[in-house]
């Protein structure tokens, strides 16, 4: 399966990380297909910059995009908002009795 997801970059405690299209078997930071933008949380104002044909081309070519990429994908107009809110990732606390 083809994945888009981020790649984390930069120095310690100062990521900038890059969208890019990669196999799912591949490693975190190993080689990619493509690389579709950069995203810089830390400057001020965030820096996102995605080439939004190349990001719609490949999700029409059926990549799956993680659950950042495709907040980031919306903020950018690649992707648009579906009206059904995906399920949480996280499990909630267990309470203690």
């Amino acid at each position: 399966m083809v994945k888009m997801r981020l790649v984390r970059m930069g120095d310690k405690k100062s990521p900038v990380y890059r969208i890019v299209v990669v196999d799912a078997r591949k490693a975190a930071t190993g080689e990619y297909i493509d690389k579709v933008g950069f995203y810089d949380p830390k400057s001020e104002p965030v820096t996102l910059e995605v080439d939004v044909e190349k990001a719609k081309d490949w999700l029409s070519k059926g990549v799956q995009p993680t659950e950042t990429v495709k907040n980031l994908l919306v903020k950018t107009g690649a992707l648009e908002k579906s009206d059904k809110l995906s399920p949480s990732k996280t499990k909630g606390k267990k309470k203690k009795k």
